[in-house]
């Protein structure tokens, strides 16, 4: 069986008594970092005295590797128990283990998600915007017209919608909110769970003044859903059926979605 275990995303008793004790039974332990899973594990025997199975088997699965491992693995290998564990948080949401779902499923391999630690999701909680209707967006380009787009589909989705960001990237992010949209709120937060745990609210002016360039840690920024939002009476399927070609669909397609148009414009062909 495959078990996928969320762990803590800074405070370590943030886990749950299922995770530690699956943790404890697996034969196997895919891990995004084994160095970080191996940690946790001391930390689980040293403060809570677990006791773990010998000679348990560790793998790095990673992102740079899922796709390698799956296409080698066979169905059998689930026969013991073998849990993913990804660094922090929840397996599947900016971390590898959703290919692993996909794979259980396509080749009848019992499996289970555990629930539990997420920045997404306490992040959303705790910037007290009411629309309740939220979309993870993830991260955004590095750079150029790809996150241009990314941030305009982000800022116009007419959700509450949350970002991740590096602390190399905040501040660039906080400067194009400034020039784009200077009015929108913002909540940040700031190494969710841990010691120098920090909530910042306002609009991009009012976060710059308060971080005062302090840009170090793990940042989820989220964005509150435009009360001036309105939905395209133009849809995706309006656009396909003018007789146009397939780059300019893909860029007024791209317009009204946030898609980034190259992407957009890939799959377009693939659907001849």
């Amino acid at each position: 069986m495959l078990s996928l275990i969320p762990t803590p995303i800074g405070n370590i008793g943030d886990i749950s008594l299922r995770a530690i004790e699956l943790l404890s039974e697996a034969d196997t332990l895919l891990c995004e970092d084994t160095r970080v899973t191996k940690k946790l594990i001391h930390i689980l025997k040293e403060r809570y005295n677990t006791v773990f199975k010998e000679n348990q088997n560790f793998i790095s699965l990673h992102s740079h590797n899922e796709k390698e491992f799956i296409a080698k693995v066979e169905p059998d290998f689930f026969n013991e128990n073998v849990v993913y564990a990804s660094d922090a948080g929840m397996p599947g949401v900016s971390d590898p283990g959703q290919a692993l779902v996909k794979y259980a499923q396509e080749n009848g391999v019992l499996y289970d998600v555990l629930p539990g630690a997420n920045a997404v999701l306490t992040a959303f909680v705790a910037s007290g915007f009411v629309e309740t209707k939220m979309l993870f967006w993830g991260f955004l380009p590095h750079k150029g017209k790809d996150r241009e787009s990314s941030l305009n589909g982000a800022l116009n989705s007419g959700f509450t919608t949350i970002l991740y960001e590096s602390p190399h990237r905040l501040e660039k992010l906080l400067n194009e909110l400034l020039h784009v949209e200077p009015n929108r709120k913002i909540f940040i937060a700031k190494e969710l769970t841990k010691k120098y745990q920090k909530y910042v609210f306002g609009n991009a002016q009012e976060c710059l003044s308060k971080l005062d360039k302090n840009f170090r840690g793990e940042w989820v920024v989220v964005l509150e859903a435009s009360a001036a939002h309105n939905v395209s009476a133009i849809s995706q399927k309006d656009i396909l059926e003018l007789d146009l070609p397939k780059k300019t669909q893909a860029k007024l397609i791209s317009k009204i979605t946030g898609e980034n148009t190259k992407a957009c414009y890939q799959r377009l062909l693939s659907l001849d």
